[in-house]
């Protein structure tokens, strides 16, 4: 059973640390008490850390440079649940990928609860990466999403609805996103379908079929009806 209370900390630590906001000088002592006593995953771990560290830089200047509403990069790190659930995710994706699945789970579960987003460790973000606001999104386990990729409010990357799971564990599902893709508010893409470079996708879209690249896709303009009082 893991330890919840130590697992938060160790996970705030991390946090901090890609933020820049510690030295990460207790990074070993946490994996140890809140993770395994493993020092060659534990050095894995702290390795690829210092790989977010630097990646983490790239998504919050890509929100800066997003974002009008934003005044400061300090503001993105304080206030803007997007920028921590990615932070959270990346943590949580190292310990997935070692095999840390439980611990992983519940990490994303933390930042689920705490901004309506829900990324699952297994997935596959490049960066940098930008989440809009973000209540409401959905990325599923075997999503993989390429670089410059902007994301808005209840965006769902998710899979088709089957019957036999347990033909399904270890295949593809999800949608595979590629760079330079924007998907705006409300929008649906289920299966394993291939989204080219370069896309945008209007809100509300609902996708099923594979996009190429240099491609926008929205909905009918909505008819106005004018009724005289």
């Amino acid at each position: 059973m893991i330890a919840k209370n130590k697992l938060r900390s160790f996970s705030e630590y991390s946090l901090a640390f890609i933020q820049e906001h510690n030295d990460g000088s207790n990074l070993s002592e946490l994996f140890f008490d809140a993770i395994d006593n493993s020092q060659d995953n534990c050095a894995i771990f702290i390795n690829k850390l210092k790989e977010i560290k630097k990646q983490t830089k790239l998504d919050l200047d890509f929100f800066y440079d997003s974002d009008p509403a934003a005044n400061s990069k300090e503001e993105i790190k304080l206030a803007y649940p997007g920028f921590r659930t990615i932070g959270i995710y990346r943590i949580s994706h190292v310990l997935y990928v070692l095999g840390y699945v439980i611990h992983a789970r519940y990490l994303s579960e933390v930042a689920h609860s705490e901004t309506g987003i829900d990324i699952h460790p297994g997935a596959t973000i490049s960066y940098p990466f930008f989440i809009d606001h973000g209540t409401g999104i959905v990325i599923g386990q075997t999503c993989v999403i390429g670089q410059k990729v902007k994301i808005y409010q209840s965006v769902t990357l998710g899979a088709i609805s089957l019957s036999n799971a347990e033909k399904l564990r270890g295949v593809v599902r999800h949608p595979q996103i590629g760079n330079n893709v924007t998907i705006y508010a409300g929008a649906s893409l289920l299966g394993p379908i291939h989204i080219g470079d370069n896309v945008t996708i209007g809100s509300n879209v609902f996708l099923t079929e594979d996009v190429p690249s240099n491609t926008k896709v929205i909905i009918d303009k909505p008819q106005l009806i004018y009724i005289n009082k």
